[in-house]
Parts: structure tokens; sequence; C-alpha cells
């Protein structure tokens, strides 16, 4: 720790820190109501509050780049030239961070062709010399050289900005092996990845320090490099210029002009107001009180009336009565609720209005229960926060939940479904401006409880209430008529589960590991050696050292070996290693679904997934524990894991029932395109009329690769395929996908016209929307960077079919479930996977549940095409295939 007798200077590397604080925290998960991205700067104010609190410096300064280009990059044009294109996301940070950093009144040095780093070792070195304690905050390890007796490094571990290493002299040259002003002669040697600065070949850390141990300077060692024997020595003699520039480069400079004294950057109290403005408009809520504390500035909150969550009272059946009665009459938007489930059964019910709240013990046997489950089977209006698990929890008890009108989850989401407001803590922040008061789960006994039952109840109605009034009406409307119903019918078919055979998925899944086991053999055969198959860094030096194959797309690690790259790789320089590390890869992939399939076979011999309505941006469901969706379509294999979901003890068959080409008629729909609407008119096979249309022949005449590229340029223009991505998929020329776009566009123009109104539309509105008024914000559609404003125009495109689709898929899954039990039918749904139903049906009720499923999919939304649906009967999964 510095010595309190002297003042302490710290100095922080801005750019270097942001922009590992940028990578450390999910992008997605700070981002403002207006859609700036905010995750670099949060990660760096937080490690500088937590840094002002343990080391409280006397005199603060934040460095930062002003630019790649420097005096060094004159000096050698590929310094840093290896950097990617900074992320889109992290531009325009910088500036609001700096912002903060003036309404924290800290100094912010920049200088033109001079790098942050430069800035440091000239005020680090003056520090010193000027009898200060000095502390350096940066990621960059060319500041190891500055390390001295008087100053410290704060180096940042691999996980981010959270923790930092302190370098001191001896913690250098434990680490390093020699002392800090030696580094920069390991780095010339070694070389810098991150600056594109490279070193001799096979000379690591550890030879280099050999070296300069052996001959105390970097100098003498070059100059005596003749005494160097083996390949390492020719490599040094063949480098001694890169070396020489290496460490020309990474030397920094001490004597930079500045422009401050030491003494004009002594901390500084806070200017509150401004703190206040610039965190409110980056909803810096939780930060803001952490800033105030560390800085001893007083009250961080805004003058406003301190709100505390009533204490709930526990009335005897009489008083629930009464207080249910006088809700009903005062609360129009519904009684906040919360059920606190343990161990998948209702604990506790808590209910509020925004005056209060009251709690009751689940207790069949209390007077209350005679009073609060007929209200909670009622129509009476309700609010939930994340209604599933609490209906599911009820409906094991024998309760249906009615009445349910708003869900605070499900709103959060639909408001902001490219953000994760997941929880009741995330909406009471975000728009009570409050914090929820929650137990510290780290604590085996926690200081604070946290919100009880009935205040859950009490920030979910008032949050229930602010949501309501921020959402559309058309949002609002989505809310009501598709996510709310779809609760039940979800709920349903979790409870319910799936029968799965554990034998067929065991056995497969021996079989696969054999599988597996021999084409290992194989592929080691045909390099000669034994790898691990599944370590990208021992599949790099097969691939691209031993075979010298086409090097992939760059990545951080080196050259990528993900499947989708290796198959490409395989179509370019095909050679058989390939081919058996892709089969072996998928053959290890389909086992690992099998065995998480089979893990999740519950005592009943049935699998209960868990539905997630927020899964996604565009609407359409996910699943979890296990994942259903990522069982494979269409392959040998698939249909043997789908064989293992059978039909249930006590039930007959199953139905299957999808969609036939769902999104190519809501694409004409939309599009109104006069062509694409007499095709599914006319009951022809969409694919062969198209066909026909584009290549001038009749149907009759068009052949299968005919109809194989309109059908990949069909389902390509719902996502935005160009020319060249057509060309890649069909494996043609670019010219004969560009003139098939053409010839297309000749027939069926209006879906040209639609598209591009779509994307010009976004643009303007900053979101789309599905025929069902279902938003999706796009904020990148106005971004300065080119690729990521093309990767959002495509999404545009395919946001309004794919999640119109999704929306039809739920309104026809609750509208089965609630025609099924309407009809007193034991048959029941088990699962929605993709735009496909299974339905477990019960003895002689397959023509009841086949027509209420065919007439409910037909008619969940009305389009100027009909919805065909396809329906299959089988004993299992595969078997019930069409």
């Amino acid at each position: 720790m510095p010595d309190s007798a002297k003042p302490t200077l710290m100095i922080v590397d801005g750019h270097s820190l942001a922009y590992r604080a940028f990578f450390a925290l999910p992008v997605e998960n700070f981002t403002t109501k207006d859609h700036q991205h905010t995750n670099a700067i949060y990660g760096f104010l937080s490690m500088l509050v937590n840094l002002i609190k343990a080391e409280r410096p006397t005199h603060l300064a934040v460095a930062f780049d002003t630019s790649r280009v420097s005096f060094r990059t004159r000096e050698y044009a590929e310094y840093k030239a290896n950097r990617s294109e900074t992320p889109a996301e992290f531009k325009g940070q910088i500036p609001l961070l700096q912002e903060c950093l003036a309404a924290m009144r800290i100094p912010v040095l920049q200088l033109e062709d001079i790098e942050a780093d430069d800035i440091l070792a000239t005020l680090a070195t003056r520090g010193a010399g000027e009898g200060y304690d000095v502390l350096v905050v940066s990621g960059d390890r060319d500041t190891i050289q500055l390390v001295t007796d008087d100053v410290t490094l704060l180096y940042p571990n691999v996980q981010g900005v959270s923790q930092l290493k302190r370098y001191d002299p001896a913690a250098v040259v434990e680490k390093y092996g020699l002392a800090p002003e030696q580094y920069p002669d390991i780095a010339a040697l070694v070389g810098e990845t991150s600056d594109n600065l490279p070193g001799v070949p096979k000379v690591g850390e550890k030879t280099a320090v050999k070296w300069l141990t052996q001959f105390g300077t970097l100098d003498d060692l070059l100059a005596r490099a003749d005494e160097i024997k083996g390949v390492v020595g020719g490599n040094l003699r063949e480098h001694l210029d890169d070396v020489r520039r290496n460490r020309s480069l990474n030397r920094l400079l001490t004597d930079v002009e500045v422009g401050v004294q030491l003494d004009e950057l002594v901390t500084r109290p806070i200017d509150a107001q401004a703190v206040r403005d610039v965190f409110a408009r980056l909803e810096f809520r939780t930060l803001m009180p952490r800033v105030f504390e560390a800085t001893g500035s007083g009250e961080a909150s805004e003058p406003e009336r301190e709100v505390e969550a009533p204490q709930p009272d526990r009335p005897d059946a009489a008083g629930l009565e009464a207080w249910l009665r006088d809700a009903a009459s005062t609360e129009v938007g519904g009684v906040g609720v919360t059920v606190d489930v343990a161990g998948g059964l209702p604990l506790r019910v808590g209910l509020s209005t925004t005056r209060g709240a009251v709690e009751v013990e689940w207790d069949p046997e209390a007077t209350t229960h005679s009073v609060l489950e007929p209200w909670l089977s009622s129509e009476a209006p309700k609010v939930l926060h994340d209604a599933k698990p609490q209906v599911k929890a009820l409906r094991r008890v024998g309760v249906r939940l009615g009445g349910v009108v708003f869900d605070t989850l499900l709103a959060g989401w639909l408001l902001r479904p490219n953000l994760p407001d997941k929880t009741l803590a995330h909406l009471v922040d975000r728009y009570l401006h409050e914090r929820l008061p929650e137990a510290d789960p780290n604590q085996l006994v926690p200081e604070s409880p946290g919100a009880t039952v009935g205040q859950l109840a009490w920030y979910t109605v008032r949050a229930g209430a602010e949501l309501h009034d921020d959402m559309p009406e058309s949002v609002r409307a989505v809310l009501r008529v598709i996510e709310i119903p779809s609760v039940g019918a979800l709920a349903d078919m979790e409870l319910t589960g799936v029968a799965v055979s554990h034998d067929k998925l065991s056995g497969f899944s021996v079989e696969l590991a054999e599988r597996a086991e021999r084409i290992a053999r194989a592929a080691y055969d045909t390099i000669g050696h034994e790898v691990n198959l599944g370590s990208p860094k021992q599949l790099q030096e097969v691939l691209f050292e031993e075979l010298q194959l086409p090097k992939t797309r760059k990545t951080k690690t080196g050259y990528s070996t993900d499947a989708a790259v290796l198959a490409d790789l395989q179509q370019s320089a095909p050679h058989p290693f390939l081919n058996l590390l892709l089969e072996h890869r998928e053959a290890t992939k389909m086992r690992q679904i099998i065995e998480s399939l089979d893990a999740a076979i519950a005592a009943d011999g049935r699998i209960h997934t868990t539905y997630l309505q927020t899964g996604s941006q565009t609407g359409r469901l996910s699943s979890t524990e296990p994942n259903l969706q990522n069982i494979p379509v269409r392959t040998e294999e698939s249909r043997r894991i789908r064989a293992a979901f059978e039909v249930g003890e006590g039930y007959e068959t199953l139905l299957t029932a999808d969609y036939s080409q769902i999104e190519m008629r809501i694409m004409a729909h939309l599009s109104e395109d006069p062509g694409l609407i007499e095709a599914f008119r006319s009951g022809e096979d969409l694919h062969r009329f198209v066909g026909a249309r584009v290549f001038g022949v009749d149907p009759g005449e068009v052949t299968a690769p005919m109809r194989t590229k309109v059908k990949a340029m069909s389902y390509g223009l719902v996502y935005g395929l160009s020319a060249f991505g057509l060309s890649k998929q069909l494996r043609i020329e670019q010219s004969e996908a560009k003139e098939l776009m053409t010839e297309y566009f000749a027939r069926f123009g209006a879906v040209r016209d639609y598209l591009r109104a779509s994307v010009s539309q976004a643009k303007i509105d900053g979101y789309t929307e599905t025929i069902f008024g279902r938003r999706r914000p796009f904020p990148d559609l106005s971004s300065p960077n080119r690729v990521l404003r093309e990767n959002a125009e495509r999404a545009a495109l395919n946001a309004p079919i794919q999640g119109s689709a999704a929306d039809i898929m739920k309104i026809a899954l609750f509208r089965i479930d609630d025609a099924l039990r309407a009809q007193g039918l034991r048959s029941r749904i088990l699962m929605q996977i993709h735009d496909e139903l299974v339905v477990e049906v019960a003895p002689g009720e397959w023509d009841a549940a086949a027509e209420i499923v065919r007439n409910r999919m037909g008619d969940a939304a009305d389009l100027s095409v009909p919805l065909d649906v396809q329906i299959g009967r089988g004993g299992n999964w595969d078997e019930a295939a069409h």
C-alpha cells in the first residue's frame, strides 16, 4: 500500500481499461432506453470507484488515446495494424465516459500523435521524482517498465477489470525473472502480438530471460549474437533488425509535454448535479450511490420522497374477505399477486394493492383457504411477475389461477426484447427508480432477509402500472391477447411432459460412442499420431502447420476451427482428416444431445422441459433443461432420437401438426404479391409454381435442381440473402445467382418492394412490427458501422415475418389447449418445437382432436392466403412425422 505520509498520484489508461470492460460485461445487458450501449462505461467506472475507495489517491488523472495513429505508426506502418475494427457498440462510449469523468471532476488527458501510455510514463516519472507514491492503472504490458520502488502497476486479470494485480519490483521479478526496466527487452525478443510486433521465431519468455540473464543487457546480447548456438541462434541473427525496432517502439516516452502540473491533478469534490444528470441519462442508478460514497460527496439520490415497502398484514378469513372486497372496488388495474414456491408447491401467497399488502400461508386446513382459493380461481384481475412457475405450483395443488391481466416479466421483455430485464429487481430499478430489497445470496444467514412475499406483490403491482403506461397500445395488445393466454398452455405442457424411452436413448448413445472412437482412430491414422480432436489449439497445429491447409478466419486464439468454417475448408481444400474430423464432431455432438435428454427423464418416465417465452427477440419460444429445439431435423440420427419420444401409458397415439411454408405465406400476405398469392390459392406446389415463372417453363417441366434453386431463393429473401450468399449456398457462380435474383424479382416485384419498404420504415421508426403489433427495436439501423448496419437491415427484413409466425403459433397453441379442455377431452399438447405441435391423443379421441388442431391452427390468423396444416399420426414422434 502507498506510504500514507506521501501524496498518492493515480494515473489510469482510459482506453485500455474501457476496452477490457467492454469485453468483460455483456453488451446486451447494458443498453439504455434510447439504445445507447454503456457496458464499457459502467465497467470502467465500477473499477475506478473501487480504486478510489481502496487507494484514496490525493491526485488523479485518466489518459486516453486520440486515435490509432501516432509517432510509432510513422516509424513502423504495421504497428497495431493487425487489430480488428473497433466494435460499433464500443464507439460512442468513450465521449460519454469522458463526460462522466468531467462530472466527477477527474482530469482527462489526451494528446495528438502521443499514446496514453506515454502520458502515463511521463506523469509516473515526474510524480516519483517529486515525492509521490504513484499508482499506474493499465492493461498494457508495456507499462511494466514503469515499475519502481515509487511506482506500482495495477494490472487487470484475464477476467476483465474487476480484479487488479499489484506489480511492484519484487512482483515483476517473480513473474518474469528480470527487473521491470528489462521487461521491454523481453518483449522485444518475444514480440508483442497485440501491437503486431513480430519477435524472434521459436523464442519465448523463458529463452529471452535466459539470454538476458546471461548477457546482462539487450545491447550486449545483440552485439554477441554469434555466440548463441542452434536454430534459435540463427533465428536471432536473422531478426536483429526486428528486435531493435521492437525495443525502439516499446520504449515509453517520459518527457512528454502533457500540459498540466501535478498539483492541478489534485482530487476535487464531484459536481453532484452533473453526476446525477449524466448517470440518469445512462441509467446508472445503482452505480450512482457508489460514486457518492467513494468520493465522500454526500447523498447520491435525487431529491425525491423515500419509499418504504409496507409491512404486510396477516388477516384471518373475515379480514381477507374484506381486504379483497376493498381491493376489487379500488384497484382497477388488478391486485398484485406473488406465490412463494418451494419444491414446486405453493408455500405462501402475497397480495397487494398500491396502498398495502397481505400475506396468507398456503394451508388447505386454514379458514383463510376457503376465501383465498376461490379468489385465485376467479376472474378477478391479477398482476404477477413471471406468472408461469406460480401457475404451475397452483395447478399441482388443483388450483387453476384465473384473471391474470398483466405479467411484468413479459411486459418488460415486450418493451425491450433485446435486453435482459428478466428480474423484478431490474424492473423496479428501471421503472420505479427504487431498489428492491434482496437477500445476499452469498450469505448463509443474510443480514437482510429481502422483500417478503407480500412486499414482492406490492413492488409488482406498482411496477406493472408504470410498465402498462409505457407500452404502446399495439404492444399491450400482444401481451393481452397472445403472451398472457399462452402462459396457461405452456404451464400445462411443462407439467404434462412427454414420455421418452431411456432404453432407446442409452442404446443409441453407446453406438455413437463406438462410432466416435472408430472415427477418431481413423483420423489418427491419417496424420500418424493422436491428437485431441476437441482442442482448437491442437487442431490448429495439425491443420495449418502439419497439413499446411489454407488458413481460415483469424480469431483471438489463432485460426478458426469451428464446424461451419471447416465444412467450407473441406469444400475448397478436401482432406481425409478434415472429413473424419467433421464426422467425429457430428457423432460427439449428437451423443451430447442424447445424453442431455436421457439425463432429463424424470421418475415418471417423461421429460418436462421449460419453455421460455422471453428467450428470443422474435417472439419464438425456446426451451431449456433440456433444450428440445436443438434436435436436428431430417437426418437418420435425428429420426432415431425422435423415435424415443413415445406415446404415454393410457394414450393411443401421437399427433403431429405443423404449418406448411408459413413464412412464405406471411410474405405473400405482407407483400400482397399477386403471384405468390395465386401460388398458394391454386394449391400448386409453391416452389414448382415459382420455378415455372422464374425459368419460363410449364410447372411440369420444373426440374429438381430448378426447384432447389427457387426454394433457396424464396427462403433466402426472408433472411436478406445476397447474391454472394445465394451462390455460396447453392455452390453456383455469383453471376448465375444474381441473374436468378433478377428473374425472381421480375416476376415477383411486390416482394422486392415490400422488403425494401419494411427496412426503410424500420429506419424511420427504429423498430419492426408483426401483423399483430409485436415490436422489435433495431437501433443499429442508424449505426455508422457498415457491417453492423447491414446486419441489422437483414435482421429487420426477417423480423416481421418470423415474429408473425411466432405469434400465429402461440395463438394456435393456447386455442387448441382451451378447446381440448372445453370439449372435455383427455388429449393434451405435449410439445411445441419450431413450427410443430405434438399432441398425445387419448383412446377414441383422434377425430375430435385432429379437427380441433386443424381448425384452431388454420384460423389462428386471417391472412390473404390459407394457412395449410399438415397432420401426422404414430406411436412415436418419428412415426407421426408427415
